[in-house]
């Protein structure tokens, strides 16, 4: 498996903070950053994202505050143990965003194959079905992208666009 990636569209109208607090906690939640695991610095992650500073530490402190991660000076940022309760889901919640997925989907013109190939790409990136990563190609205008590997941040080819 790949490094996970953390990917930040700053034209959509999800603030980035939000952006990287979500990925990061769906990473950590589902087990592709374990605990244990180190984060890259704030400012790291920041540079590599082109974000300013204060952007990734609000992320962070979200973090923190849900118990998801930890911060102890000397020893970085970690993951942190998983609450008991982290996989449990809320059946309702699931079920109002796959329809919420599929109505959108709909809307750009997929029929059913296509959405459960892009449902199954998502499970599992990098089959052979899965189209390239967004900014393993050429750069799209706002879309800023990072590698989160255990003790690194390396900016993916063409990941940031100016």
């Amino acid at each position: 498996m790949s490094d996970p990636v953390v990917r930040v569209d700053t034209t959509g109208q999800v603030p980035p903070y939000e952006q990287i607090r979500a990925q990061l906690a769906a990473l950590i939640r589902t087990g592709r950053l374990a605990e244990g695991e180190r984060l890259p610095t704030v400012r790291q992650l920041a540079t590599d994202l082109g974000l300013a500073p204060g952007t990734v530490a609000r992320a962070y402190r979200e973090l923190e505050a849900a118990e998801l991660i930890r911060t102890r000076r000397g020893a970085g940022t970690r993951v942190a143990p998983l609450p008991p309760d982290t996989y449990a889901h809320d059946a309702g919640r699931l079920t109002t965003l796959a329809r919420d997925f599929t109505s959108a989907a709909r809307a750009l013109g997929a029929d059913t194959e296509d959405i459960l190939t892009a449902v199954r790409d998502a499970l599992e990136p990098g089959s052979p079905s899965s189209p390239p990563a967004p900014g393993s190609g050429s750069a799209t205008r706002g879309h800023r992208t990072a590698d989160v590997a255990t003790t690194v941040v390396q900016r993916l080819p063409g990941g940031a666009a100016g």
